[in-house]
């Protein structure tokens, strides 16, 4: 049914489509600081890239890929641009260097901290077995009595990890002849994002311990069920019911899979006593103890900070991880750019391979990282630019086609 505009003329969502593609589009102005970054028309199959006026934080072009080839045309119509900033992948900053070879290239801020922050979640999940062994306790001579039983990590013989490591013997055993990972995928019929996450593993007790150590809903009350269970309460449905007058929103469900371990096993006609809940602090999560490395001191409260002190202190080489955090955020902040070199030497020296792989790839565009950590430009004129497209397109319910998508993008004012 055709709408009708404020005059009362009827009119339909054609029409006011080809009056959106006859309006002029505004004029290009000189620019000197440029802001580059791509967004998705339709994710994982076509892109585009969004140029920004970083003085008075508007777009002025939309070009159709993300082209290094495409850029360079664009720039080398357009001089006058000394400094350009954008993220790190390797079009961008070819084209940069083909059609504004003089510019100077500022690498994106937020990415450089997002992947300090990825780098550091695998260095504490290949060594969270540290800090399960310093919570261990020592084995108590014999003549002693034995104390309570406190149930040690979890089992990796359930299907779910013999299913993990032959999957993950599977994909490498593929790569291993030199099929790429698409082939990989048809061949073992399997998601390419399910082969990437296998790929990328640099040993599959990587992926058994992120699977064990996800953070369940029971973590906030988990000390309230030991006590209940070491008091003598060993009904599920109560300690369940108690738990809810807590705040807790889980199922019962939940409290039945932690306690099993803890239960008597037998034929189901003699059962002995049950293992005592563990009186000890739970171990931090390998989320958790990233967290308290990731956040700034002073925004730390008692507990998380003496979290921190122990969890560091029982392995070497999360303290070493913590100093290099630590320094890196000081680098960032304080924009000292200039000690970047000497942070990438020291974290070549350590044996810490997610942090190597970072070092690498810095390493690939270090002049243009220098720059993002040391100058005031930055890219997040860029990418409040992005969420609006966004925004954008949702409102065409994401059926715009890039040439009418361009036309909202410059013209919304």
């Amino acid at each position: 049914m055709p709408a009708r505009c404020s005059a009362g003329m009827p009119c339909g969502r054609d029409l006011l489509i080809e009056l959106i593609r006859v309006q002029p589009l505004p004029a290009v102005p000189a620019v000197t600081v440029l802001g580059v970054d791509g967004f998705a028309i339709r994710r994982r199959h076509s892109y585009s890239t969004v140029l920004i006026d970083m003085e008075t934080h508007r777009p002025i072009e939309v070009l159709p890929d993300r082209e290094a080839q495409t850029l360079a045309n664009w720039l080398a119509g357009h001089r006058g641009i000394e400094i350009v900033c954008r993220d790190r992948g390797g079009a961008y900053a070819g084209g940069v260097l083909a059609g504004a070879r003089d510019a100077v290239q500022v690498a994106e801020f937020f990415q450089l901290w997002k992947n300090l922050c990825e780098a550091a979640q695998k260095t504490v999940v290949a060594h969270h077995g540290c800090l399960r062994q310093a919570a261990r306790p020592e084995a108590e001579p014999q003549e002693h009595a034995p104390g309570p039983e406190i149930p040690g990590p979890p089992s990796r013989d359930y299907p779910l990890a013999a299913r993990t490591r032959q999957r993950y013997a599977d994909v490498q055993e593929c790569l291993a002849r030199g099929l790429s990972r698409a082939a990989v995928g048809r061949e073992l019929n399997l998601d390419i994002q399910t082969v990437r996450r296998f790929a990328d593993a640099a040993t599959v007790e990587e992926l058994l311990a992120k699977a064990e150590h996800r953070a369940s809903r029971l973590e906030p009350w988990r000390d309230v069920v030991n006590q209940c269970w070491n008091a003598g309460v060993t009904n599920v449905q109560d300690i369940t019911a108690e738990l809810h007058i807590l705040g807790f929103t889980g199922s019962v469900q939940i409290v039945r899979r932690y306690l099993r371990p803890l239960r008597p096993h037998g034929d189901g006609r003699k059962r002995g006593p049950g293992k005592s809940a563990p009186t000890t602090p739970a171990i931090p999560k390998p989320r958790q103890v990233s967290r308290w490395m990731l956040t700034h001191p002073d925004h730390l409260d008692q507990d998380d900070a003496l979290g921190l002190k122990t969890a560091v202190s029982n392995c070497e080489h999360l303290e070493r991880l913590h100093n290099h955090l630590r320094t890196f955020a000081a680098i960032m902040t304080q924009r000292r750019g200039a000690d970047l070199p000497a942070w990438l030497d020291s974290v070549d020296a350590d044996d810490l391979p997610a942090l190597h792989t970072l070092a690498t790839g810095l390493r690939r565009d270090v002049e243009a990282v220098i720059n993002g950590l040391t100058l005031e430009h930055n890219s997040g004129a860029v990418e409040g630019a992005v969420t609006r497209i966004k925004a954008l397109k949702r409102q065409c319910y994401g059926r715009a086609n890039c040439g009418l998508l361009r036309l909202r993008i410059l013209l919304t004012p």
